[in-house]
Order: C-alpha cells, then sequence, then structure tokens
C-alpha cells in the first residue's frame, strides 16, 4: 500500500459547486476510484485549498490510473469538477493536483521507551 497526499486551489466563485458535486459523487466515479485499487480516499477543505489524501493498494499504479483516466464517467465528472479547481503553478508534470511529499508517518508499531 503506498499514501499519496495532493493539494490544489478551489476557485472561490465555484466553491459551491464543487461541494454540492462532493456532497453526492457519481456511483460510477466511485466504482473507477475503486477498479484502479484507490482506497481510503478523502477531500479536505481550508479556505481555497484542497487537500486529498488516499492509499493505493495495487500493483502498477501507472496502468491503473491510465484505466481511471479512460472511464467516460470518470471524464465525464471531471468535466464539472475541473472548472472549479486552480492547480498551483508549480505542479511540474503532475496531474491536475500536485502530489505532496510525505516527510513523515506514524505507523501502526508503538515503541514505548523504558
Amino acid at each position: 500500500m503506498k499514501r499519496f497526499a495532493q493539494t490544489i486551489r478551489l476557485r472561490p466563485e465555484r466553491r459551491e459547486e464543487y461541494l454540492r458535486l462532493h456532497s453526492a459523487v457519481w456511483p460510477g466515479v466511485e466504482a473507477a476510484l475503486h477498479r484502479a485499487q484507490i482506497r481510503n480516499f478523502s477531500i479536505f477543505l481550508h479556505g481555497d485549498v484542497l487537500f486529498s489524501y488516499f492509499e493505493y493498494h495495487g500493483e502498477d499504479f501507472d496502468a491503473d490510473i491510465a484505466e481511471l483516466e479512460a472511464d467516460p464517467e470518470t471524464q465525464e465528472w471531471w468535466k464539472l469538477t475541473d472548472p472549479c479547481q486552480e492547480p498551483w503553478p508549480d505542479r511540474g508534470d503532475s496531474r491536475q493536483w500536485t502530489e505532496l511529499t510525505e516527510v513523515w508517518h506514524l505507523g501502526d508499531s508503538q515503541h514505548i521507551a523504558g
């Protein structure tokens, strides 16, 4: 399993539209995400900044994402959601969202000092 964190800006004038869309994500979009081995996907909002977190449970991320990107219902969904978002200018060659580098993670095991 690999964890991903991403960020993007939310266009203030499209805020209500974006929130409305995400109050009822299309079942076909959710199914496509599951087929792409994506789990525990959350999107958080702070001001006009969106932050997403998801876990990838597959073996070939690029192939699974390519299949997700080819899904017709997901493409239609993105036609609605992408205009609500404003990518960061320094996102480089990443997709719409900017991927963040993990700098620390608290795992499941506990280490108790004695």
